[in-house]
C-alpha cells in the first residue's frame, strides 16, 4: 500500500508540471488519481463517494452563482473601478485593492476575485513592472483571504472537509495571521507600486465579458476537482497516520514550499488529517498558503490573473519568489518556531 500511494504521490506532483495535456485536464487527472489511492488505500465506499459527491456542492454553487453576478454587473464594476480611483490617492487606491480582494474572496471565491483584479488591473494601465508586483501582491492576498470560509477556494474545502469542522474553524485557526499578512501586503503594495505615467500602461488588454458556457464550464470543473481531492485526500490518509503525524510541526512548514509548483489544495488533501492538532495543522496551511503565491502553478487566482494579462512564469518568480520567502521566514519565527 505505502508504495503504491507513494507512486502516485509522484505521478501527482510530477505529471501537471511535465505533460501538458495532464495540465490542461488536470481536474479529471485529480479525479482518477483519487479513485486509484482510495482504491489502492482500501477506503473506496459508498459513504466515501457519497462524501466526495456532497462535498464540491457550496463551492461549486458560489463559483457559478459569483461568476453569473460577474458576467451581469462587469461592466457597471468597470465604471465604478474608474470612478473610484480617479476620485482617491493612487497609493490608497492601491492598498484598499489588495486588502479588501483579499477579505472578499472568502465569499465570493478566489476565482471571481481574480477576474475582479483582472478588471482592476486593465483600468488602472499600470507600467509592466508594476502591474506584476500589484496581480503578485493581490493574488497572495487572494490566496490567503479565501482560505478563511470553505466557500473561498478548494483548499478550505478539502480541510474543513477532512476535518469535520464548522465553517467559520478556518477564521479561529489562521484568521489573526491572514488578517496581518493582508495589511501589510496592502502596505507594501502602496510602497512598491508607482502610478501609471501619460495614462499609457503595457499590461493587459480590455477584458472581455464571459459566455454563460465558460461560466458552467468553471463551476463544472471546480466540482470534479474538489470531487477528485477528497478522494485522493481519504485514500492518503493511512500513509499521514503512518509518516507525517510525529513529524516536527516546523519541518512541515518548511516541506510545504513545493506548494509553489504544485496546487496546494492538492496538497491540503494529501497531509490534513484530524488526527492532528491544531498548533501542526496551523503549520500545515500556513506553510502551503504563504508558498501557494510563489509561482503561477501554486494557486488558481495566480493561474487566472497571469493567463488573462500575459505574465510569464519568469517575470512572476522574480517578485514572487523572494515576497514568499521573506514572507514565510517572518510567520516561521514569529509563529510556527
Amino acid at each position: 500500500m505505502v508504495i503504491g500511494l507513494l507512486v502516485i504521490f509522484f505521478l501527482v506532483l510530477l505529471l501537471p508540471l511535465t505533460i501538458r495535456g495532464v495540465e490542461k485536464n488536470l481536474e479529471v487527472f485529480l479525479f482518477g488519481m483519487g479513485v486509484i489511492a482510495a482504491t489502492v488505500s482500501g477506503v473506496l465506499n459508498s459513504s466515501l463517494f457519497l462524501k466526495s459527491a456532497l462535498d464540491p456542492i457550496n463551492i461549486t454553487v458560489a463559483v457559478f452563482v459569483a461568476g453569473l453576478l460577474f458576467k451581469w454587473l462587469h461592466v457597471p464594476l468597470e465604471k465604478t473601478i474608474t470612478g473610484i480611483s480617479d476620485k482617491m490617492p493612487f497609493r490608497v487606491f492601491i492598498a484598499l485593492c489588495v486588502i479588501l480582494l483579499g477579505v472578499i474572496s472568502s465569499m465570493i471565491t478566489a476565482i471571481i476575485a481574480a477576474l475582479v483584479l483582472v478588471v482592476i488591473v486593465t483600468s488602472l494601465r499600470l507600467e509592466r513592472t508594476a502591474t506584476i508586483r500589484f496581480v503578485v501582491l493581490v493574488c497572495y492576498s487572494i490566496g490567503l483571504g479565501a482560505a478563511l470560509t470553505p466557500i473561498g477556494e478548494p483548499l478550505s474545502t478539502i480541510a474543513i472537509s477532512k476535518l469535520n469542522e464548522d465553517f467559520f474553524f478556518l477564521v479561529r485557526l489562521i484568521g489573526p495571521e491572514i488578517f496581518i499578512a493582508l495589511i501589510t501586503f496592502g502596505l507594501l503594495a502602496a510602497i512598491l507600486i508607482s502610478p501609471p505615467t501619460n495614462g499609457i500602461g503595457s499590461v493587459g488588454k480590455k477584458q472581455s465579458s464571459e459566455s454563460y458556457e465558460e461560466i458552467l464550464t468553471r463551476a463544472l470543473k471546480i466540482y470534479f476537482f474538489v470531487m477528485g481531492l477528497t478522494f485522493l485526500g481519504a485514500g492518503f490518509e493511512p500513509l499521514i497516520n503512518l509518516y507525517f503525524l510525529e513529524l516536527d510541526p516546523a519541518l512541515l512548514y518548511w516541506l510545504n514550499t513545493i506548494s509553489a509548483i504544485l496546487d496546494n489544495a492538492t496538497l491540503t488533501a494529501a497531509e490534513i488529517s484530524p488526527v492532528m492538532d491544531h498548533s501542526t495543522i496551523r503549520s500545515v496551511l500556513l506553510g502551503l498558503l504563504i508558498s501557494g503565491g510563489m509561482l503561477i502553478p501554486g494557486n488558481i487566482p495566480n493561474i487566472i490573473a497571469a493567463g488573462k494579462l500575459e505574465i510569464t512564469s519568469k517575470e512572476w518568480a522574480g517578485f514572487g519568489v523572494p515576497l514568499g520567502i521573506f514572507t514565510m521566514l517572518v510567520y516561521y519565527f514569529a509563529i510556527v518556531l
